[in-house]
């Protein structure tokens, strides 16, 4: 016979958030185990330092999704099982992952364009920081060092 632990899991997320992993059901996500990464940069500052290592040549009065925020999206989903980059598309609408990275506005509704709402992450063309390689001369670029 199978026996059932009603224990509770919980972490503290950004500002006054709480995540709360149990096992009684309410919204499921197959992805709780972001939880313990979460947890580890909060210790660590793990993404902060992550995203230290980039120059942001970006306008900001443009940029809906900080480095920090980038980073932490694309590790947290590799860190899932979501290794390509396409994932992201379907995973920009994910509220958990985004209370993970750190959103405030984990459900994407109050983004200030239309066409985002509802889509709290960054999509796949966003997260393609590489992708400098095919935009046109002056466009805003993210770069690692290693890549000049």
């Amino acid at each position: 016979m199978t026996e059932c632990n009603g224990e509770r899991v919980t972490s503290r997320g950004p500002g006054r958030r709480e995540f709360t992993a149990s096992f009684d059901g309410g919204q499921i996500s197959s992805d709780a185990g972001g939880l313990l990464l979460h947890e580890v940069d909060r210790r660590l500052s793990l993404f902060d330092r992550f995203a230290s290592c980039f120059h942001d040549y970006r306008d900001p009065s443009r940029i809906d999704h900080s480095v920090r925020d980038l980073v932490a999206q694309r590790v947290m989903a590799i860190a899932l099982g979501y290794e390509d980059l396409n994932d992201h598309d379907e995973l920009s609408r994910d509220p958990l992952l985004a209370a993970l990275v750190g959103k405030a506005d984990p459900t994407g509704l109050e983004r200030r364009r239309d066409r985002d709402r509802g889509r709290p992450l960054a999509s796949s063309s966003t997260l393609c920081i590489r992708r400098s390689e095919t935009d046109p001369p002056g466009a805003p670029k993210l770069t690692h060092p290693s890549w000049a």
